[in-house]
């Protein structure tokens, strides 16, 4: 029987991805912050990254569903035999790479900065490491873009979007994320290599927001305003402190196309993302 050990175990990602471990014959480790209840074949630890002291001295394989720089800063020093590692990142380290916003750049340099970490490390005690690179996730109302414009959409009746807020997006459910770590972990072309983990359909950002919104109760209604105009209605909601997080670098993405290709992972361990289709039960807040 095969040994995981799971972190980010009780997110999005690594819930459906536990499931897929256990339906396998997975014996699985899994950490929480919190303390779970053991069942037969999975067992929980408790404790956070990156400071985690309590791993078992050897597993068949590492996933990483939490955040990057974290899990880098632990396997980097983590007394553990494990010949393979599976870690999420983001697409963020190409799109945020070169934003106006020095706390995007930031974010960027940190997740190039995890991958090195994990890679160098896999290298050095011979094992090999997968990095997964997700786009915009959604399906089970935890992510924090999709899941937010609907909050806010249900809360007000409407939203708002600048004109020609068009630029291409490829949203991406979880559940498709849990089963590409999963085949890549027994992938051996997938060793040593990182791979963006699209959705299955590229769609415009202004398509995409009118598609959550149709599917809420009663569907909100979508307004197009000038670009100015918009400015100003965001400048008004960060004074009333109604929404965060949102700068200029975000509101000039809508217009730009972030695609990325889904093909090497397509090859190489089968990676099939669905195409996006809502429903109102996967923006409902858990």
């Amino acid at each position: 029987m095969r040994h995981a050990l799971v972190f980010g175990a009780t997110g999005q990602i690594g819930e459906p991805l536990i499931d897929l471990l256990e339906a396998d014959g997975w014996r699985v480790t899994a950490v929480s912050r919190h303390a779970q209840r053991d069942r037969p074949g999975l067992h929980w630890l408790e404790g956070s990254l990156p400071a985690f002291d309590g791993a078992p001295r050897e597993v068949d394989t590492i996933f990483s569903c939490g955040p990057l720089d974290a899990f880098a800063q632990w396997y980097a020093r983590a007394a553990i035999e494990c010949p393979r590692v599976v870690a999420f990142g983001s697409t963020s380290i190409d799109v945020k790479r070169g934003s106006s916003d020095p706390k995007e750049r930031e974010v960027a340099e940190r997740l190039r900065e995890g991958e090195r970490r994990v890679f160098d490390r896999a290298a050095s005690v011979g094992a090999q490491a997968t990095m997964l690179r997700p786009t915009l996730v959604y399906g089970v109302g935890r992510d924090h873009t999709l899941t937010r414009i609907a909050s806010l959409a249900h809360r007000w009746g409407r939203f708002v979007l600048p004109r020609g807020a068009k630029g291409l997006r490829q949203p991406v459910h979880v559940a498709d994320l849990a089963q590409a770590a999963f085949a890549a972990c027994d992938a051996p072309a997938a060793g040593g290599k990182a791979y963006a983990l699209p959705g299955g359909e590229r769609l415009a950002y202004r398509d995409m927001v009118q598609r959550v919104l149709a599917v809420l109760d009663p569907p909100p209604t979508l307004y197009e305003v000038p670009g100015p105009l918009f400015g100003l209605a965001l400048l008004g909601a960060h004074a009333m402190g109604r929404i965060g997080g949102f700068g200029d670098a975000a509101v000039a993405r809508m217009r730009s196309d972030l695609v990325f290709d889904l093909a090497p992972a397509q090859q190489d361990f089968g990676y099939a993302p669905r195409a996006f289709r809502p429903t109102a039960a996967m923006f409902m807040q858990r």
